[in-house]
């Protein structure tokens, strides 16, 4: 029997040293799209690429013998969740996803809100600023067409060269704390922070230095999800094996 793990979060990390510690009887495969070439190392077999759309993936579920899938994809992904969905429920898997709560504006926070990239690109204005873009490499390319501002753009894999004229790269992985993230801004000139709503303690602390500084956020908003049980925290993942009926503990929970 094979429990399948949808990664590319940290909580796909932590479940996979949960499962290799607490439940060595289940086979469990992590499965990463590949989009980072230097993933963290994995406890479990772990497989990297797609599965040739839904298709593919109901074909894997059925070779594979996969009793349970567990959806702890980015929150930004856009297509495997609905994959997920649909093969689980067309092959009769049970599916539950991991889904981290969102980031919300505390008090002194200057967010506005986008719908997506191409949003935060235009929310710059036309006027050139310093900006600090913690978004990803891939959604890079939306920002080529306002070369006017001056970018500090942080990556965890390369990116190359950029037709930005003003645009320095660091490639770092988090997490990050917010008095570094404030060093880092002050000594930077950040005029504006442009994030994901990505959730989570590992770059927090981005937003914390926000708020300190007075500065404005343009906070990208999460793409919609399929209607599937769900839960916040990977300790919940083994009790819901245990009820499906696919795991006994020690404890019997």
């Amino acid at each position: 029997m094979t429990v399948l793990i949808l990664g590319g979060t940290s909580e796909a990390a932590a479940l996979d040293q949960l499962l290799a510690e607490q439940a060595p009887e289940i086979r469990a495969v992590i499965s990463l799209a590949g989009h980072t070439s230097d993933p963290r190392p994995m406890s479990l077999p772990s497989r990297i690429g797609g599965f040739g759309g839904i298709a593919g993936l109901r074909q894997y579920l059925v070779e594979e013998g996969v009793v349970a899938v567990i959806d702890a994809t980015h929150p930004f992904a856009a297509i495997m969740p609905y994959h997920a969905e649909a093969a689980c429920k067309a092959e009769g898997v049970p599916l539950l996803a991991i889904r981290r709560d969102s980031w919300k504006p505390q008090a002194g926070d200057r967010w506005r809100s986008v719908p997506d990239i191409a949003a935060a690109v235009e929310a710059l204005g036309e006027t050139p600023q310093h900006v600090f873009l913690t978004i990803g490499r891939l959604e890079l390319p939306h920002f080529f067409a306002a070369p006017q501002h001056r970018y500090l753009i942080r990556v965890i894999e390369p990116v190359g060269e950029l037709p930005l004229p003003h645009a320095k790269v660091l490639q770092q992985r988090g997490p990050f704390e917010a008095e570094a993230e404030e060093r880092l801004m002050h000594r930077e000139g950040t005029q504006i922070l442009v994030s994901k709503n990505a959730g989570g303690p590992m770059t927090l602390g981005k937003l914390v230095a926000a708020r300190r500084l007075g500065l404005p956020v343009v906070m990208v908003e999460r793409p919609p999800k399929p209607d599937v049980e769900n839960v916040a925290h990977i300790d919940q993942v083994l009790p819901w094996l245990v009820a499906q009926g696919l795991f006994v503990t020690e404890r019997g929970v």
